[in-house]
Order: C-alpha cells, then structure tokens, then sequence
C-alpha cells in the first residue's frame, strides 16, 4: 500500500477517530485501507499486543477498552515505544509499514520506528515531523491508504465530519 495516495486526518480524542473510522465504513471506504495511530498507553500500564499482516488486536493491557473497538475493526496492530514520545498504538496497515521498518533495519539516522515508517508511506520530512508532534500531544491520526477509486468517499465523509486532513 506504500504507493497508493495517503489522506491524513487529525483528531483531538480517541472517540473522534474512532467515529471517522465507522463513518467511513458505512460510506464504504475499504476498512483493510484505514489505520489509526496515537498514544493511549500510561507509564504505569504494561501492554501485551502482537503484530501480524491478518491479526486483530487481542489486548493492550488495561487500555483495551480504548482501542479493543478498533480491534474488531482494523487487521493488524502494533505497539512501538518511540523515544521521546512513548508508546504509541497502530492499527491498520501502518501497523505493518511499522513492523516492516523495525524488522529491516529502516531505523537509523535519528528516526523512530514511527519516523521510518511515515517516511517509508512517501511523507516529507516536514511531515513525518508534525505527525510524530501530534501523536505525541496526545492526537490520534487516522490514515486512509487511498485507490483512486476510495478517495472521493473519504473526502466527502472528513469534509462531512468537518475535519480538517491533507492529502501527503
């Protein structure tokens, strides 16, 4: 999915995103083309999550109910811990970009885990560098890994929703 059209929303709560995500589904925006990404994981939580291309989220500790929503929802999932931000939850195919730059060794020069694989999705650094911000002030984002045939739908739905996003 690297090379198709990336659309990025912004959101102040988990329930924000949460409820872009379902909106888009019942508009019918493909769910296996939609990730969210934020923090949601205190210091004193201690998270248990797997990653794989076709799991779903089975557990993340005590913020289950926070992101166990999404988990019905979202094939994969991942939790990083990027320095300087936390650990940060994903769901959806960036859970996979994600695993993907870990396991390749695309960390390095500074980057993050999350860094490398916002890179690796085409973001300019610029933008790789507001999206690690936002997560870590407490954002959630919601990624729409678009075909051409899919962006119209999220459009109208984030327009609809009267969210601000960007095309990246």
């Amino acid at each position: 999915m690297p090379d198709d059209d990336i659309l990025i929303a912004v959101f102040k709560t988990h329930a924000g995103a949460h409820d872009a995500v379902r909106t888009l589904e019942a508009e019918g925006f493909p769910l296996a083309r939609l990730s969210i990404v934020g923090r949601g994981v205190h210091s004193e939580e201690h998270p248990v999550g797997f990653v794989t291309a076709d799991s779903r989220i089975e557990s993340w500790g005590k913020t289950g109910a926070l992101w166990g929503s999404l988990g019905g929802l979202l094939v994969g999932a991942a939790l990083v811990t990027v320095p300087g931000v936390g650990p940060v939850l994903a769901a959806g195919p960036i859970a996979q970009v994600i695993a993907t730059a870990l396991a390749g060794g695309a960390v390095g020069g500074g980057a993050s885990a999350l860094g490398a694989a916002f890179g690796s999705l085409g973001l300019s650094h610029g933008h790789v560098v507001r999206y690690e911000a936002e997560i870590k002030a407490d954002q959630y984002l919601v990624i729409a890994h678009m075909a051409a045939e899919d962006a119209d739908i999220a459009r109208r739905v984030l327009r609809r929703l009267n969210v601000a996003f960007e095309a990246a």
